[in-house]
């Protein structure tokens, strides 16, 4: 029978975290493990108290860091690493799962060999933005598909598009191609997608599997965001110099015009076109942050005390 365990990086937990534990309980499908990995002790217990879920089942399991050890990719080696599972299902502490079919539709390719890593559709919650929906539709659309190196031609960064906010790896695959890096300011997933990619193996997109994420971010953050991507981008530009991730920011801009026309929302769209100048030119300001003083780098991220442990 096809394993699966679910490993959940944890900051500051909330309400939600409940409910996700909670829904993957309700799987028809269910993990054999949870593995929390949550980052900072003091956050954890003041919010759970005597209701830890790790003594409350025996399922779950919890991993206590510091914030100055969280990275992106080694928080999440290390749940995948405490895991005996055939397949193992990244979350965020904010990805909702929608129903009870996520986890046996998210590792069905997986399983039946037609891919290495699948990921889940996004849905926006009742009370995110127009914007952040209109985002939504344009990166998880209702049709599946499954991605290959010979789509990188017409496809671009698309290609190796797999988020971890709700995405399966395939154990053997995942240790074969020497798993997420470490010391990473984030989009871990996207640099072990393109390996998978590389390496001539597929990932799937599985529409079927769906979650509630999404974040209204305001200009600065968005600015912010856009800067760790663009700081990412210029680190690996083996992984992402051959293809042009503008090109599709101004697809998405195109189509978000669409979307708010299509909502009765186009009285909005000088604010849309607000957010992507600023997620451009944080995008800008990142791939150039070799360039800029040490001092104003923490400022102009969301991760910040990335910074403290990189050489300039």
């Amino acid at each position: 029978m096809f394993t699966a365990d679910v490993v959940i990086p944890v900051y500051r937990p909330d309400e939600k975290l409940i409910k996700i534990i909670d829904r993957l309980h309700r799987q028809k499908m269910k993990p054999g493990k949870i593995i929390l990995i949550n980052t900072g002790r003091k956050y954890y217990e003041d919010f759970f108290g005597e209701e830890d879920p790790a003594k409350l089942y025996s399922d779950v399991s919890v991993t206590h860091i510091t914030e100055d050890e969280f990275d992106h990719g080694a928080a999440r080696d290390m749940g995948i690493k405490m895991s005996q599972a055939d397949a193992v299902i990244c979350m965020t502490d904010d990805a909702l799962p929608v129903d009870a079919n996520l986890i046996g539709e998210l590792v069905r390719p997986l399983a039946d060999g037609i891919a290495q890593s699948s990921y889940a559709r996004q849905l926006p919650g009742k009370a995110s933005s127009v914007y952040e929906a209109a985002s939504r539709c344009f990166n998880y659309p209702a049709a599946p598909c499954v991605k290959s190196r010979e789509d990188l031609a017409t496809m671009g960064i698309k290609t190796f598009f797999c988020s971890d906010v709700c995405a399966a790896h395939l154990r053997k695959t995942y240790d074969e191609l020497g798993g997420f890096d470490r010391n990473i300011i984030f989009n871990e997933d996207m640099i072990y997608a393109r390996k998978l990619i590389d390496a001539g193996y597929h990932i799937a997109y599985v529409p079927s599997a769906r979650v509630l994420h999404s974040h209204d971010y305001n200009a600065v953050q968005y600015f912010k965001r856009s800067f760790d991507l663009g700081v990412s981008h210029a680190q690996y530009p083996d992984v992402f110099g051959d293809v042009s991730s503008e090109s599709e920011g101004l697809k998405l801009i195109k189509k978000t015009v669409l979307f708010y026309i299509k909502k009765g929302e186009g009285i909005r769209i000088p604010q849309m076109l607000f957010y992507n100048a600023c997620k451009y030119a944080g995008y800008r300001a990142g791939k150039a942050y070799k360039h800029l003083p040490a001092s104003v780098l923490p400022v102009l991220s969301l991760n910040s005390r990335y910074f403290s442990h990189i050489q300039h």
